[in-house]
């Protein structure tokens, strides 16, 4: 995939901007879930960006003051739809559309599910620094050798029957073998939804994404997994 492809391609903008102060200093991107399979676009009322809602408003609480830009993805499709990859592609645009409004900016992705996948697949863009990923769809084959250097922190409950949570670890260890920092936690009890412990998700993604801003600090267990490691002496 190319960085930059379909640049205000589609009948609407990828970007939707949530917050955009003047001069921002940093962006957060946040990407809903979709589908495996869905040509047809999202309708109206479409229950996994509602879904998201209520974690714009956590990141929006923990970043206000700091000149923090949030905005969301506007899916052309409500599916990932194999090899076409709609859903990366359209994060794409809406990462350039950010740059082009906002600037260079250091950005942190949060995607849930299909929105993972996404975020991970475009982690790579020129302004992507870190990811969150919550519930996110980790197939066995999905590329990592583009995350070097990137911090993931990947969430996933153990009752997820959606996407399944031993993917999000294996991926984790696949990315750190590929030269990303990457950190893997275990949400006791949640579900798919991201309904159960619902304010653990939330407060907790709000601190990640602040902590990955340095605008507060990471959970240590977070911290240490993500710390650089030392060079050796020569």
């Amino acid at each position: 995939m190319t960085y930059g492809d379909e640049v205000g391609g589609g009948p609407r903008p990828a970007l939707v901007p949530y917050t955009l102060p003047e001069r921002p200093r940093a962006a957060v991107l946040v990407l809903h879930g979709g589908r495996a399979e869905g040509l047809e676009p999202p309708p109206r009322w479409n229950l996994p960006g509602a879904r998201m809602r209520p974690f714009v408003r956590a990141i929006g609480r923990a970043t206000a003051g700091h000149g923090v830009a949030l905005a969301g993805v506007r899916y052309r499709h409500r599916g990932w739809n194999g090899d076409r990859e709609d859903a990366a592609r359209d994060a794409l645009r809406a990462l350039d559309a950010l740059r082009q409004r906002a600037g260079e900016v250091p950005v942190v992705l949060v995607g849930h599910s299909m929105g993972g996948r996404a975020a991970l697949r475009v982690a790579g863009h020129p302004l992507v620094g870190a990811v969150v990923g919550l519930a996110p769809w980790c197939p066995a084959d999905e590329p990592v050798g583009h995350l070097v250097g990137r911090r993931l922190v990947l969430l996933h409950g153990d009752r997820d029957r959606v996407t399944d949570p031993a993917g999000s670890l294996t991926l984790a260890a696949r990315a750190r073998a590929a030269g990303a920092l990457a950190c893997h936690l275990v949400v006791p009890g949640g579900d798919h939804a991201m309904l159960r412990g619902a304010g653990t998700w939330h407060a907790l993604t709000a601190r990640l994404v602040a902590g990955l801003l340095r605008l507060g600090p990471l959970p240590p267990e977070v911290a240490g997994a993500l710390a650089a490691p030392e060079a050796e002496e020569p």
